[in-house]
């Protein structure tokens, strides 16, 4: 708790609790993150689950992975300012520790395939393993599943 109450004391946590245009930017970029996050990995997750066939794996896949990753970077970044503002409460929300454990589940799985042959031959030659698609399904419903948990975390 200790670490916690620190944080919270902390120059920008404090900034972004005076501030309501400076909570609301950081706040929107979080979302935008957020937007892009989402936004490049079901479209991708979907590709590798086998649908949009038309649509080459080798050509989409390093595109949308380098862009859920520069989503990924930027949520955290703000996650982290916005968690500031209220690091105790937080810490105790269940929707906040859902949220947490859904994403580091869903990074292991983005770990898992992205060290894996599958990864290799699908953006290299475009064939996709059952493993790949298994692991892409379960990327959506993991991200989808942190999203809804995000946004569970204000009704609590």
């Amino acid at each position: 708790m200790d670490v916690l109450e620190w944080l919270s004391a902390t120059a920008p946590a404090v900034a972004l609790r005076r501030s309501a245009t400076l909570y609301m930017v950081v706040n929107a970029a979080h979302i935008l993150s957020i937007g892009l996050l989402v936004g490049a990995i079901l479209p991708l997750d979907l590709r590798l689950a086998g649908c949009f066939r038309k649509v080459p794996v080798a050509v989409v896949a390093p595109f949308l992975s380098r862009s859920a990753g520069v989503g990924l970077v930027l949520a955290i970044a703000t996650g982290f300012c916005l968690f500031s503002v209220r690091a105790v409460e937080y810490a105790g929300n269940p929707a906040f520790l859902t949220k947490l454990g859904l994403i580091a589940v869903g990074l292991l799985n983005v770990l898992v395939v992205h060290v894996g042959q599958g990864w290799r031959t699908a953006t290299t030659v475009g064939i996709l393993s059952p493993a790949v698609r298994v692991s892409a399904a379960l990327s959506a419903a993991i991200w989808i599943a942190a999203l809804v948990a995000g946004r569970w975390i204000g009704f609590l």
